[in-house]
């Protein structure tokens, strides 16, 4: 289950791929997320935790990759959670403090 941000995430990876690079590249990239999106509910916890949270001692979050885009999410119960996907080049400790931390 992806959250609103997580939807407005990928949207706004979409535009700006298509948009400086090419629609092609932005649907390839598109198509790779959701395939790992969609894996994430058979095999949960092969995702390691993202390490900005580990320094703060949190670990209820894991993260996977299809490089350079990282996706941030939380198993609840049954639920895998998507919660961000973000370009890892970012400054990912103030991405993951504002919106996971709300910070």
């Amino acid at each position: 289950m992806l959250t609103e941000g997580a939807e407005q995430d990928l949207a706004s990876l979409y535009d700006y791929i298509a948009a400086f690079h090419s629609v092609a590249n932005a649907n390839r990239v598109l198509d790779k997320l959701t395939k790992l999106v969609e894996s994430l509910a058979k095999f949960p916890a092969r995702g390691t935790y993202p390490k900005e949270l580990i320094s703060l001692g949190i670990k209820e979050y894991r993260q996977d990759h299809f490089k350079p885009y990282r996706v941030i999410y939380r198993v609840v119960g049954t639920q895998v959670i998507i919660y961000l996907l973000a370009d890892g080049r970012r400054d990912m400790h103030s991405v993951l403090a504002r919106r996971l931390l709300g910070a």
